[in-house]
Formats: C-alpha cells, structure tokens, sequence
C-alpha cells in the first residue's frame, strides 16, 4: 500500500503563485509514475500533469504548460506542482495519484484510470 498525502493550497490572488506538495509514505520503492489531477465544483476531474520515476519525463495539460511546473525528490518521497501565474479558472481541489510499478506501466499518463493510489486533496482557491 501507497499513502500520498498533498499539501500547501491555500487562497492567492490571480497572478500569484502556490506549490503543492505531494509526500508518499508505506511501499514507496513500487511508485512510478506520479499525476496531479484537479476538480473544480460541479466538473468532472481532469488532468493536470504526470512525472515519470526518475522526473526526467513529463506531460502537462494544455490549460496549465508553461505555468506549473512538476518536479519530485525520490529522497524525500516527495513529488511537487509549483503553480504560477495562478488564474481564477485553476481554482479546484488538487490530487496527486501514483502509479504502482509492474510491467508495462507507462512512465506517464494523462489518464487516471492507469493510476492506483490517490490522495485527499488540498483545496486552491484564486481570487480575481
């Protein structure tokens, strides 16, 4: 078993920027991948964007590439969405989900069915 825990939403100011942490305890040496998905009220969860294990691969949604950045510290079990620009549309609860590692599982993935472990959520909310 995964544990993932997210931390660090807040409010902010449209403009400003959060970083959302993301810290996975238990098997953690069977976690590949590891995706930031985002629910807004009344809307169905989407995609935020995927790293792979080692970090050197990564995908990001359209609404959110060149804006967020996704990084994680194997070390510390610790995967990171810093957050710029912040607009009033990327209010929603953020979730981290991880990937467990056996063969054939992709190094990233915009889908959350390929995912097997989620978090609770931390709440963003950006004022206008």
């Amino acid at each position: 078993q995964v544990q993932l825990v997210e931390s660090g939403g807040g409010l902010v100011q449209a403009g400003g920027s959060l970083r959302l942490s993301c810290v996975a305890s238990g098997r953690t040496f069977s976690v590949g991948a590891v995706g930031w998905f985002r629910q807004a009220p009344g809307k169905e969860r989407e995609f935020v964007t995927s790293i792979s294990r080692s970090g050197g691969s990564t995908t990001y949604a359209d609404s959110v590439k060149g804006r967020f950045i996704s990084s994680r510290d194997n070390a510390k079990n610790t995967v990171y969405l810093q957050m710029n620009s912040l607009q009033p549309e990327d209010t929603a609860v953020y979730y981290c989900a991880a990937v467990l590692m056996r063969l054939g599982t992709p190094q990233v993935s915009r889908t959350m069915d390929s995912y097997d472990y989620w978090g609770q959520g931390t709440q963003v909310t950006v004022s206008s």
